[in-house]
């Protein structure tokens, strides 16, 4: 019986799959294309989620964990277009293909290939607003982040006046002040 498109002997390993490729490509776009644009970040998954949750409607699709992921992945991938990718050691290409490796991976895990799908529309589509169109003759930039998350999330950094209190001890421990080891 499936349940959501996923069969429950693929479960635990999908679950696993989900939340590693999530952490990894998650941390690679916060450390790269948005270093130092935390709301633009936010304002990524708010756009990814809500058109998600719409789209989802229509393939009657509940979880969204998975699709969120893909989506991830091809944000990244497109970003990052020149990354050799490495598959278990069996197919090396280029990152723009990994979602569309991943979703062969699934379909032959035997899983449904519409959560990959609905993740790999909402990646493109958000790519495509964010670095393709502005990018075109007569294009102009249609997602902007709203002043209102720039507001909470973005820090002072950017002001030239600001200047952060100095930490005398990180973490609040007294580091190198330690007892010897030994004799």
């Amino acid at each position: 019986m499936h349940v959501w498109g996923v069969k429950p002997k693929n479960c635990a390993s999908q679950i696993f799959l989900t939340h590693n490729f999530r952490y990894r490509y998650c941390r690679m776009l916060e450390e790269g294309s948005f270093r130092g644009r935390t709301a633009d970040f936010v304002f990524m998954f708010l756009f990814g989620g809500l058109l998600m949750t719409v789209f989802g409607l229509f393939v009657n699709l509940v979880f969204l964990g998975q699709a969120f992921t893909i989506m991830l992945v091809y944000v990244w991938s497109r970003r990052n277009p020149y990354v050799r990718m490495n598959f278990f050691g069996l197919l090396i290409f280029q990152a723009p293909f990994l979602p569309w490796v991943l979703m062969g991976f699934s379909l032959l895990l035997g899983n449904s290939i519409i959560v990959d799908l609905l993740g790999i529309a909402v990646g493109h589509i958000y790519f495509f607003l964010e670095d393709v169109f502005p990018n075109q003759p007569g294009g102009r930039r249609l997602l902007r982040t709203p002043s209102v998350l720039k507001a909470i999330f973005d820090t002072p950094e950017d002001d030239p006046n600001y200047n952060p209190l100095p930490e005398e001890r990180p973490g609040g421990f007294a580091w190198g002040e330690g007892q010897r080891l030994g004799g």
